[in-house]
């Protein structure tokens, strides 16, 4: 077990003191709103601090998160131990000719958008989807027919030995949610898009299309992770699990929507522990029914509480 205090006085050596948080409560940090807290929580404004912070977690052998904005994750009741790290601060985004370059605390909402007023089409599938441009490449992110790896030309990484590397797209294995970010210990920092002049006016009508699809279908009107499941093979997840009766079903304060059965809400106060155990009642009910084997889009993270 590392020491807190010798730990937080060497990291006000590596950041700023406002931009570190002993005892964090992770669920403000969290579309959820669901989950424990961080023994620190550390938001850098520069690469050279992120380099420092994985540095010094690996000479102190300090257990070390990397969190996005929390849209595609769950964190259990008993919160993450050791540093949590998150780069909202790192949001710059920028276009050279029919590039876009976008730090990775981002929101791919807003390179959508940003793509879109420097009349660049490409990025239009990402108007919808919440997570960073870091979290977009971690999990391949996609919609409506659209993927990162579509467009990604390559990414700056801090790797698990705190050294700024470049990484091609074609070196990320990209594929249906999937990447080899986490498996390399990869933090990506900032990553480059290929995209294609076009109309404004074509842009915004396939973004204002999507967005009235997301916005009609999604129950954004509550506390969620989103998409729960990836689609399995010759299926979709949503119509078996609305086959299977489970919409409207819920533990404790989590519930499946009835809007859209692809989603578990966090109806009333649910706990980790609620959402967890309806995601597992899901996945057998539909085995049981249908034989087919639900895989997590969502990642669970962090340890339970005692």
């Amino acid at each position: 077990m590392f020491n807190k205090q010798k730990t937080h006085d060497k990291l006000l050596e590596l950041v700023k003191a406002e931009n570190i948080k002993p005892e964090e409560d992770l669920r403000n940090h969290l579309y959820t709103k669901l989950g424990g807290k961080a023994d620190f929580f550390i938001t850098p404004t520069t690469y050279e601090e992120i380099q420092k912070v994985v540095k010094f977690s690996n000479e102190e052998d300090i257990p070390f998160t990397l969190l996005g904005n929390g849209s595609n994750l769950i964190i259990k009741d008993g919160g993450i131990r050791g540093i949590v790290i998150n780069l909202k601060h790192l949001d710059d985004i920028s276009t050279e000719e029919n590039t876009l370059v976008a730090q990775s605390g981002a929101r791919i909402i807003d390179a959508s958008l940003f793509a879109m007023q420097q009349r660049l089409s490409g990025l239009e599938f990402a108007c919808g989807i919440p997570g960073t441009v870091g979290g977009a490449l971690y999990m391949n992110a996609g919609a409506y027919g659209g993927e990162i790896k579509d467009v990604l030309d390559y990414a700056y990484v801090v790797d698990k030995n705190g050294d700024i590397v470049k990484r091609l797209a074609t070196e990320l294995d990209l594929d249906y949610r999937t990447s080899n970010i986490p498996d390399n210990g990869d933090i990506v920092i900032e990553a480059t898009f290929n995209l294609k002049p076009a109309k404004y006016e074509d842009i915004k009508a396939v973004v204002d299309d999507l967005t009235y699809k997301r916005e009609s279908k999604q129950p954004l009107e509550y506390p969620s992770c989103g998409s729960v499941f990836k689609r399995p093979p010759g299926y979709f997840a949503g119509k078996l699990i609305q086959d299977s009766r489970l919409q409207g079903t819920n533990i404790g304060g989590a519930e499946v929507s009835t809007k859209h059965a692809g989603f578990i809400i966090n109806k009333d106060n649910a706990t980790t522990t609620d959402y967890i155990s309806l995601i597992e009642h899901v996945q057998q009910t539909v085995k049981d029914k249908f034989g087919v084997e639900l895989e997590r889009e969502v990642r669970i993270i962090g340890e339970d509480k005692e």
